[in-house]
């Protein structure tokens, strides 16, 4: 099983929005149909530039997260 980064889903997402074929771009892309759908259900709408902005928010808001249980624990 291939682990495509978030950068190249939201890429095969767009494929099939500007008229490619699900079946087709699954095949293309090694992925099951319930993968792509999977992909649709979390990424659907997200430009790259959003996935970027969304991706720093989570490592932020992880960092803050393990400081607060470090002072937590002292």
């Amino acid at each position: 099983m291939k682990k495509y980064p978030e950068e190249k889903i939201i890429t095969i997402l767009k494929e099939v929005e500007a008229g490619a074929k699900v079946a087709e771009t699954c095949r293309k892309y090694g992925i099951s149909d319930a993968t792509y759908y999977n992909w649709k259900r979390k990424y659907d709408g997200l430009e790259l530039s959003e996935l970027k902005r969304l991706k720093s928010l989570e490592e932020e808001n992880n960092r803050l997260r393990r400081e607060r249980r470090k002072e937590n624990t002292h």
